[in-house]
């Protein structure tokens, strides 16, 4: 088993994935096992996050996951893994969209309402949530990271 978690094609994720799916679980559910938000959970599927020694035994033994499987979840990520091209998948690249159109308004409207800085990946939590809608439903992401500003020397 790679201890090299990374895209959707790296033998982890592919391992964790067929793991959850055999067992039926959703990621909110593993979410509640493990005290974690689904998002999370998920991001540790993609080789974007690393569980604890807890964390990934809790998990190992949800999805009867053998020990070296269990080992490479608590590897450190290398993160950001996407190919530095424009993704191909439509729902990825809708994000990618957003920030093509909002991007620039977006760090306009931050850096009006905290200063010169960014807003952090790490210190950082994200929520998806469904509205019902009667024009169809609708889904909510929710970001909210703690902002760094920028300091002078």
């Amino acid at each position: 088993m790679s201890s090299t978690p990374g895209s959707s094609g790296s033998p982890l994720t592919a391992a964790l994935l067929k793991a959850k799916k055999a067992k039926g679980l959703s990621f909110s559910e593993l979410g509640e096992a493990l005290g974690r938000d689904e998002v999370w959970v998920a991001s540790l599927f993609y080789g974007q996050a690393c569980a604890s020694s807890d964390e990934a035994t809790t998990l190992a033994g949800l999805l009867a996951l053998d020990g070296d499987t269990e080992a490479a979840l608590q590897a450190y990520p290398t993160k950001g893994s996407l190919d530095p091209v424009i993704p191909t998948d439509p729902l990825i690249y809708r994000f990618y969209e957003i920030m093509q159109v909002y991007g620039m308004p977006l760090k306009d409207v931050i850096q009006e309402k905290f200063g010169d800085g960014i807003m952090s990946a790490i210190d950082f939590t994200l929520h998806v949530d469904k509205e019902a809608n009667p024009t169809g439903d609708r889904v909510k992401i929710t970001m909210c990271g703690k902002f760094l500003p920028y300091k002078k020397w």
